[in-house]
This record gives structure tokens, C-alpha cells and sequence, in this order.
């Protein structure tokens, strides 16, 4: 039994009831992007059919209807991740945008020569990237925390990689790749203990935490909008706002100015000074009804049906003859990640799509993650408490036919 009325759950997302090659769809591909409440959809297409107009410099009613509504999805991010002001709540694209600003400007102003920036060995390419073109920028070096065989940070190490070199830590607090929930207010503690700021990748954990950005102490915190129920292509940054207020511009052009002549620009003050141009009004005000969908569930019960989940499927999955877990660690979310032995991943996923069923093949954008475990990548299922203990049945049924179709013979 579910702590909810699950089918009135799925009844919300139109998608769910939609069929794959004529099979009914099974999504287990959330980590990459979670489906979209029907209050979500109705709300992007209500503003460009009732309300669509640019914001906070027209007179018009349109305008001032759009940047009323815009304005309010501030607020309501700043109370979803207990921010102290909603002058502190950025509007980017989503997660990646949000770390390059960062990177690009707390870190060019910050980071010289010599110094060291400190990241986890499980992170995604979007917060590992950025701060190597950083450090070959700035001559900088970049440290990693290491891992251990079960997925789990090796906390011991981190003092010693904590040092007067270091300048900054960017760490994700659940892996993409492995499902690993990691000690990040831990982190943030030792950090802080020498003066060091921590940027949070929240990609994950946004949509199976209850994130309190004060009580975490973090002093970067970043989500993507459509891995909260939400629309593609819009997201947020969270900065204490000291640390934006001394940051530079990311961007230039308008609505980040406070007056523009051919001799000199003055900027506009935070939040504005990082959103310049037209910004993705449509979906800013759908990730606010998103946000409302969140506040109206019962945050406990979807946290004790995902956790239900995942145990339901790791121990099926883990009783299938030459599957491995890749991921074990003792503090999980919503994901299962896994080979299986004498079988590509590709081919596996490629057969369970044609049962409509979707799961996620390849190095999930954390190569080194693969390195790690030496495959070139694995299987992944990732729930959302939309789905099912049923779905899994149907998972792991057709990943036992996949592995009778695609095994050798010769592999016990």
C-alpha cells in the first residue's frame, strides 16, 4: 500500500497513461527528467494564451499581469528552500547555467593562481567541467574527494584535502550516477571551520529532500526546474546574498543595468544584475505552480514511498543471475544503477524500450564515475513516487527475457 492515493497521482500526469509501441509507458528515467503534472502544462499554455507579454517595463495590463506572476515564483522558491530573501533566489536555465555563473564569476574574481578547488569524485560533468576551464584559466588546481567501492565519499580524507590552498568546494548532494545521498552539511561544516565557501549541486536532491538552504549552511545552492516537476530550460540559483552582492555580472544587456551611457554602466542590484535580457517568463511561472504541486503533497509519505521503492527494486534486481549493483552505498535516493554481465547496457535498455519501458543506458554524464568502477557505463532505473511497485515487476520480468535473449551461453 502506498502512504497516497497513488492512482490519483498518476491520474495527474497526462503522460502516464500514454503507451510505448503500444505497451503501457513504465518511466524510470527521472534523474534525467521528471514528467509533468497536467496544473504544470496548463499553466505554460495559460500564460501564452491569455497573459503573454514581456515583464517589469511595460505599462500595458499583459505586462503587468506577467511580471506580477513572475515576480510571486521568486517568493515561492525563496519559502521552498528556506532562503533568507528572495533577493538571493537567481533564475537560470537550470543546474549546469547555474554552476558556470558561479565558476565565471565569484570564481574568476576569487580563485588565482595556485589555489585549489576541492569536488567530489562523483560528480557530474556540469560540475566538474566548469572548474577545470577555471583552473586552466587561473593556473588553479583541482582536487577530488575520493570514493569508496560502495559509492560512499571517504570522509576521512576530506581534512587533509581542506587546506589553505583551498579556495572553494563544489560538491553534489545525491549522484546522478549512483543514487549516493552525501554528508553535505557535513562538508559545509568542515569547510566553513577554514573560511571556505561550498556550492551545493542540488540537481537531485531537490525533488526527494526537503532542502533547507539555511540549516545546511550552504552558500551556493542550485536546481533545475525540470526535475521538480517542472518545465525544461529554467532553474535557480540560491547565493547568500553578501556573495552575489560582491559577485561581477555574468551576463550583459538589458534589465541588468541600473543606467547605460557610451562611458560607463552602472548595474542593477541583485537578483537583477544575473538575469540579463528576456528571461524564460513562461516557465519561471510554471515552475512556480510546479513548486505549488510539491506544497499540497504530503513530503513525508512521498519520501517513504520512494525509499519503499528503491528497496523493493534493489532487492529484485539484485536476485537476477550476473547483475551487479554499481552504487551501494548505505544512505540512498531513488536510484538503481547496475551491469549485467556478459551484456551491453545499450542492447539491454534498447529491448526493455521495446516492452515500454524507460530506463537510462551509458555513463549518465559522470565518465569518471565509470573509470571508477571500470565498465563503460550501466543500466539505470531512477522513481519518482508517481510510479509503482508494478512497474518494477514489469522491470525486472523483461529484464530477465533481455538477459535470456542477450546473455552468451557460455556466462553462467
Amino acid at each position: 500500500m502506498t502512504p497516497f492515493n497513488i492512482n490519483k497521482i498518476r491520474s495527474e500526469f497526462p503522460i502516464l497513461s500514454e503507451k510505448a509501441y503500444g505497451k503501457p509507458l513504465v518511466y524510470f528515467d527521472n534523474a534525467a527528467s521528471s514528467q509533468k503534472p497536467k496544473v504544470v502544462i496548463d499553466a505554460l499554455v495559460d500564460y501564452y494564451s491569455s497573459y503573454n507579454a514581456n515583464i517589469h517595463r511595460g505599462v500595458h495590463f499583459l505586462s503587468q499581469k506577467a511580471s506580477a506572476a513572475f515576480d510571486a515564483v521568486r517568493e515561492k522558491v525563496k519559502t521552498f528552500i528556506n532562503a533568507t530573501s528572495e533577493r538571493e533566489i537567481i533564475f537560470v536555465r537550470g543546474t549546469t547555467e547555474a554552476i558556470n555563473l558561479v565558476a565565471s564569476t565569484y570564481g574568476r574574481k576569487n580563485i588565482g593562481q595556485g589555489d585549489e578547488i576541492l569536488i567530489s569524485a562523483m560528480e557530474h560533468h556540469s560540475n566538474i567541467v566548469p572548474w577545470q576551464m577555471l583552473c586552466e584559466e587561473k593556473g588553479a588546481v583541482l582536487k577530488v574527494i575520493p570514493m569508496n567501492e560502495k559509492g560512499e565519499l571517504m570522509m576521512n580524507e576530506l581534512p587533509a584535502l581542506l587546506t589553505e590552498k583551498t579556495k572553494f568546494v563544489s560538491v553534489v548532494h545525491i549522484s546522478n550516477s549512483l543514487g549516493t545521498i552525501n554528508p553535505v552539511k557535513e562538508i559545509i561544516r568542515q569547510a566553513h571551520a577554514k573560511g571556505i565557501p561550498v556550492l551545493v549541486d542540488g540537481a537531485q536532491s531537490t525533488a526527494h529532500e526537503i532542502i533547507d538552504v539555511q540549516d545546511l549552511d550552504a552558500d551556493f545552492f542550485t536546481f533545475s526546474g525540470h526535475k521538480i516537476l517542472g518545465p525544461t530550460g529554467v532553474g535557480c540559483l540560491y547565493g547568500k546574498l553578501h556573495l552575489l552582492e560582491a559577485m561581477p555580472p555574468y551576463h550583459g544587456g538589458g534589465e541588468m543595468i541600473s543606467s547605460v551611457s557610451f562611458e560607463k554602466t552602472t548595474y542593477n542590484e541583485v537578483p537583477f544584475k544575473f538575469e540579463a535580457g528576456t528571461p524564460n517568463i513562461a516557465d519561471v511561472i510554471a515552475l512556480g505552480t510546479a513548486i505549488d504541486y510539491w506544497n499540497q503533497l504530503d513530503r513525508q509519505a512521498v519520501s517513504a514511498w520512494e525509499k519503499e521503492l528503491l528497496n523493493y527494486a534493489t532487492k529484485l534486481i539484485s536476485e537476477i543471475p550476473a547483475v551487479r549493483l554499481i552504487g551501494t552505498a548505505e544512505n540512498k535516493a531513488s536510484v538503481i544503477s547496475f551491469v549485467i554481465e556478459g551484456v551491453n547496457a545499450l542492447d539491454a535498455g534498447m529491448f526493455l524500450d521495446t516492452k515500454g519501458i524507460a530506463v537510462r543506458t551509458g555513463h549518465h554524464c559522470t565518465e569518471p564515475v565509470m573509470q571508477f568502477f571500470k565498465i563503460p557505463g550501466t543500466l539505470r532505473a531512477s522513481f519518482m513516487f508517481y510510479n509503482t511497485k508494478e512497474e518494477i515487476d514489469s522491470l525486472v520480468e523483461n529484464l530477465t527475457k533481455a538477459i535470456a535473449l542477450l546473455q552468451p551461453h557460455s556466462v553462467a
